[in-house]
């Protein structure tokens, strides 16, 4: 009996800087035929009426009309990660073309690397490292002193997912937990991590020691955090980002650091990634900037392929799509 062919699926690339890893290529390919970018322009004709979904793996291959109209056969996209900015939802709405992505995998690795950024900041451990090696240290100064976390406030922007499983980490620093979001929790889930609830984001920003963006980027929190958010802040005050660049504006962000309006930043992500090598932010010591790592671990990757594959056979199938994104 003659096997049934798999399903094409196309992705931008296999391995190098911005691919789909080797390994999870080697398990893909057990249960789909994986086209990449350059296979499918090479033989657009035949490879265009067979693709049937697209892996789209870390925002690539970018998908717009174009591309939509040379895949008659598309039935869904399987996004990595939480965001879909770098999506259009209505145009793939149009074309009939359904989207999931990946938000519940990636929830533990971003809340544990948005604790780790507060306290890497709050400590100044970039800085205390740096003063350790360095070949010009002769001794450590014992007015050299961070900030603690432990009692301090917390301002959770965005109490989704990940800003839930932040507030549920930051309980065991006995924290005081203010969040502001698009609509309160229920009693029982801000009881069980303490978090206060602030109707007006203002609220929040005037008395939190620390602030952690959690939000997804959408035209309502495209640049939230300006100028006037930043001077509602204490100076004392932290910034973190585990959200998305955009969701601050960082020439306002710039300005408040350099005249002392907050105290610190710690972000994970920025507009554009990487920023510019000689952009004010890499030269400040008290900014901490990771190269968007919040979802970077082995078993979370994993994870997210292995979802991102569930979601395409269940698109195929017509099954219920785990995670679908809907308009």
């Amino acid at each position: 009996m003659e096997s049934q062919e798999l399903p094409y699926v196309l992705t931008d690339c296999i391995g190098g800087r911005h691919g789909v890893y080797e390994d999870h290529a080697e398990f893909l390919k057990k249960h789909f035929s994986l086209i990449t970018m350059k296979e499918y322009l090479e033989n657009k004709k035949l490879l265009g009426e067979k693709i049937r979904a697209i892996y789209a793996w870390y925002h690539k291959p970018v998908i717009d009309e174009e591309l939509l109209r040379s895949l008659p056969n598309l039935k869904i996209v399987a996004s990595s990660g939480v965001g879909i900015d770098h999506l259009d939802l209505n145009l793939l709405s149009r074309y009939g073309v359904k989207v999931s992505n990946t938000p519940f995998i990636v929830s533990n690795d971003t809340a544990d690397l948005g604790m780790a950024l507060m306290l890497a900041s709050s400590r100044r451990l970039v800085e205390g490292y740096e003063m350790a090696v360095s070949p010009d240290t002769e001794y450590f100064p014992a007015d050299w002193l961070g900030a603690e976390v432990s009692g301090a406030t917390l301002g959770i922007v965005g109490m989704g997912t990940i800003g839930y499983k932040v507030a549920n980490r930051a309980k065991a620093f006995e924290m005081k937990i203010l969040y502001h979001n698009r609509n309160q929790r229920n009693k029982e889930e801000e009881s069980a991590v303490g978090a206060i609830y602030c109707k007006k984001i203002d609220d929040l920003l005037q008395q939190s020691d620390f602030v952690l963006l959690s939000v997804n980027l959408t035209p309502q929190t495209h640049k939230l955090i300006g100028k006037r958010q930043l001077q509602l802040m204490k100076p004392t005050a932290t910034l973190i980002n585990i959200s998305r660049g955009l969701v601050v504006d960082q020439d306002a962000l710039v300005e408040a650091l350099q005249n002392h309006v907050i105290k610190a930043a710690a972000l994970d992500v920025t507009y554009p990634e990487p920023l510019p090598r000689g952009h004010p932010l890499l030269k400040m010591k008290n900014v901490i900037i990771t190269p968007h790592i919040g979802s970077a671990t082995k078993k979370t990757r994993r994870l997210m392929m292995e979802n991102m594959m569930e979601s395409i056979q269940a698109g195929l199938t017509g099954l219920p799509i785990p995670n679908e994104v809907l308009l």
